[in-house]
């Protein structure tokens, strides 16, 4: 009998996310649904080379290897395919030796909705609508942007960095920043509420979540100092003192606190994330979200102040072919 859902940290992933399906969406694009599927059966037990997120995926399903009793982890398929072409991608994932065994296949349709059903503090996929509709809907949801894809499999810690406002936290400190477009003033907004706690923001119950993990982790290093770590968590935010302060008091008040934190002041974050090298950063500004070596895995959460009316940047323009046929009915990637 499968543990109980209820009772453990569930990321929902499309395939477009786990997974590099560049070559069937080329020939979804250019060829149609059709030679689509003939493709997958073709391809059968061919898997499919690895995504964005499959290094966070792989070192996320670990976590129950530690905890082989409580299992407190689990990943969800949730897919636009049918089950048909979706045989490809469960082969796929046991050929990796991914424990997943939960899947939703829609046939075409955006699977967001199913978000709370599974239980899942976390969608990922490579198609932005699905992502944002998912925002719009209050479910917690990142859109997987292209980069270059490296897994050392020797290194088996698991790094997750956040920014803190409209990722953790909700975005009134940004809204203040948006309608003064003034530092100071977003400073003294801060500093006069350093000890009001922020809302939560849309991966509020993941970060905890993940946090509740390390408290396990700590138990179990209690009680076997030959204990290694595997999760390690990171706040990377462009604030700095004084309005610092709430988020420490934000942290604090939820009872969870990060293993670093980074308070900018405006520095890029690559400087920061180019050493820790995250296997998943979570950001709302897609500004943020690049690197000098294009191969840091980046998660845009597409929420709040930050990304009403802005347009999108054309370095990023290209995720919009990673999963283009996700949103067009039962075909190629993502689902």
């Amino acid at each position: 009998m499968p543990y109980p859902i209820e009772q453990k940290l569930v990321v929902g992933v499309a395939s477009s996310a786990l997974f590099d399906l560049a070559e069937s969406d080329d020939i979804y694009q250019s060829e149609g649904v059709e030679a689509y599927r003939q493709h997958h059966e073709a391809n059968l037990d061919n898997p499919f080379p690895r995504g964005v997120a499959f290094p966070f995926i792989r070192r996320f399903l670990s976590i129950n290897k530690a905890f082989p009793g409580q299992l407190p982890v689990e990943v969800v398929l949730l897919s636009r395919n049918s089950p048909e072409t979706g045989l490809r991608v469960f082969r796929s994932i046991t050929h990796y030796g991914l424990d997943i065994t939960r899947a939703a296949f829609m046939s075409g349709r955006s699977p967001y909705e199913y978000i709370p059903a599974f239980n899942a503090s976390l969608f990922l996929s490579a198609n932005e609508e699905d992502v944002q509709r998912a925002i719009d809907a209050d479910y917690p949801a990142g859109l997987v942007l292209p980069t270059r894809i490296y897994d050392d499999e020797i290194d088996t810690e698991l790094r997750v960095a956040f920014d803190f406002d409209g990722v953790i936290a909700d975005d009134e400190a940004e809204t203040v920043y948006k309608q003064h477009n003034n530092l100071h003033d977003f400073q003294a907004h801060e500093f006069a509420r350093k000890a009001i706690p922020h809302q939560p923001g849309p991966l509020a119950d993941l970060y905890r979540k993940l946090s509740h993990i390390r408290t396990l982790e700590d138990q179990k290093l209690a009680q076997d100092p030959d204990y290694k770590r595997i999760l390690r968590i990171a706040i990377v935010t462009a604030r700095n003192a004084p309005s610092h302060e709430r988020v420490v008091t934000t942290l604090k008040d939820w009872g969870v606190s990060p293993d670093e934190s980074f308070f900018l002041g405006g520095m890029e974050k690559d400087r920061v994330l180019s050493i820790l090298k995250p296997h998943m950063f979570f950001d709302d500004q897609r500004s943020h979200l690049s690197s000098a070596a294009g191969n840091l895995p980046m998660v845009h959460v597409p929420f709040g102040v930050a990304n009403r009316n802005v347009a999108k940047p054309p370095a990023q323009m290209e995720v919009m072919t990673q999963g283009i046929g996700e949103a067009t009915g039962e075909q190629a990637t993502g689902r």
